[in-house]
């Protein structure tokens, strides 16, 4: 059974990083093993949490632990999110290093966790350019939100021409597939586009009336995990956007204050609604 290292946030109440991305992946059949970055009683949204970024070095050990199990060579993937501090940046990149020497065919899927609209950007300074400068060039997958593509890229996106050339400045630096999410594509829309050499391909779901912190950890956890299944890219940005769409609803439903994700776990592997995807480039 493969397994994928994911490396970010924690939190006790809520889901977010890896509380909102090892469930999800265990749901489709993965072995996880979560490293916190940090350990907070719940996320930042509610503008007052307790709890403690980890050191670098302390992070670093816990990877060193696992690799002296000897189990690096069945990892299919490293899967990276919040990181809390800065110096965070270059554990990822070591852990990248450490699991690919072990298995060349492992893939780094890094969700640039930058910062969002109408909020801006919310990480400590140095962590959006580590996501920038360092983290780019070298990962397999990017899984960037709107706010996040137009940090990464300087370009404005207004809509999907523009969504298109902004995955291609992003594909140009390094990854070989984008994800974008939060893209806005009509009244009452949103949708999210994956793009690769072979081509980009567009989503659109019903908007909700809200889209709870913790969402794109989700997103970014359910896309790697059908691309490592061997979905094609139209394929796992179809099954992604299913289920993500099918737990938002449920969350909205059920009036939940976090993302739904024990509610509604059963359309994490059998969404009950399926969108058309596009190609558009």
């Amino acid at each position: 059974m493969p397994a994928i290292l994911s490396i970010q946030s924690a939190v006790a109440y809520g889901h977010v990083g890896n509380s909102a991305a090892v469930f999800p992946l265990q749901r489709l059949g993965f072995e996880v093993w979560p490293v916190d970055t940090v350990q907070f009683s719940n996320h930042l949204g509610y503008g007052a949490y307790r709890g403690t970024v980890f050191p670098a070095e302390s992070v670093r050990e816990i990877i060193r632990g696992i690799e002296e199990r000897g189990v690096l060579p069945g990892c299919a993937a490293v899967l990276s999110g919040y990181l809390g501090d800065p110096a965070l940046g270059a554990v990822v990149l070591d852990a990248v290093a450490r699991v690919k020497s072990a298995n060349p065919a492992a893939l780094w899927c890094c969700d640039p966790v930058i910062g969002d609209a109408g909020i801006g950007i919310y990480v400590r300074p140095g962590i959006a350019a580590f996501f920038r400068d360092q983290a780019l060039p070298a990962a397999d997958i990017v899984t960037p939100n709107l706010f996040e593509a137009e940090y990464l890229t300087g370009l404005t996106i207004e809509g999907p021409d523009a969504a298109l050339a902004a995955c291609a400045v992003l594909r140009a630096r390094g990854p070989g597939i984008v994800l974008m999410t939060s893209l806005p594509t009509g009244e009452g829309q949103i949708g999210m586009l994956a793009s690769d050499a072979e081509g980009s391909w567009l989503v659109e779901t019903p908007l909700l009336p809200l889209t709870p912190s913790g969402t794109g950890d989700t997103v970014a956890a359910l896309f790697l995990a059908h691309c490592l299944g061997g979905a094609d890219l139209a394929g796992a940005l179809e099954a992604t956007a299913a289920s993500i769409h099918a737990v938002l609803r449920v969350t909205v439903e059920t009036g939940a204050p976090e993302i739904a994700l024990i509610a509604a776990q059963d359309a994490l592997v059998a969404p009950p609604m399926r969108f058309p995807v596009r190609r558009i480039g």
